[in-house]
């Protein structure tokens, strides 16, 4: 009797290749049951989106506006922040740490925005920002002048 043996380890191998092919060719925008309990989570009705706010502690009252009106997805931009005293003074010389994403996915900004220029007047040119997709998005802004610290988060939701 003859018997026909194939080699095991190429045939796993095999395997394993249509299996991560199968996978990564999966429709990305259709969601998993874990998926879909992150993309249906509801945006707060209360979630405060004014684009100026003071900071938590009180030291600085930050403005921040986009260059493009509205923020277009998948596309890099640049803001200017403003910052002033809580009397209206403008804030000259600050360091502003930039963070950020999106809380109801749980992940950052694709990219890495940073305060690149003090534009004067209390403005400063944030760059790199990207949104990647639709949907609830934090910026978070920690801010240094002087011997005031504090911090600030805005809430920016993208059609």
């Amino acid at each position: 009797m003859f018997r026909f043996r194939l080699p095991l380890i190429p045939i796993n191998f095999l395997l394993l290749v249509l299996l991560i092919s199968a996978c990564a060719a999966g429709e990305a925008d259709t969601p998993t049951p874990a998926m879909e309990g992150m993309a249906m989570a509801e945006v707060p009705e209360d979630l405060d989106t004014s684009t100026t706010r003071m900071t938590n502690q009180g030291a600085f009252q930050v403005s921040v506006s986009s260059n493009l009106n509205p923020p277009d997805i998948n596309e890099i931009h640049s803001w200017t922040i403003h910052l002033e005293t809580p009397d209206g003074q403008a804030v000259e010389n600050a360091q502003i740490a930039v963070d950020g994403g999106m809380p109801q996915h749980n992940h950052g900004f694709p990219t890495a925005p940073e305060v690149t220029e003090e534009l004067g007047g209390g403005d400063y040119l944030l760059e790199g920002v990207k949104f990647n997709m639709a949907g609830w998005w934090e910026l978070k802004l920690a801010i240094s002048a002087g011997d005031q610290t504090d911090d600030v988060t805005f809430n920016l939701v993208l059609p």
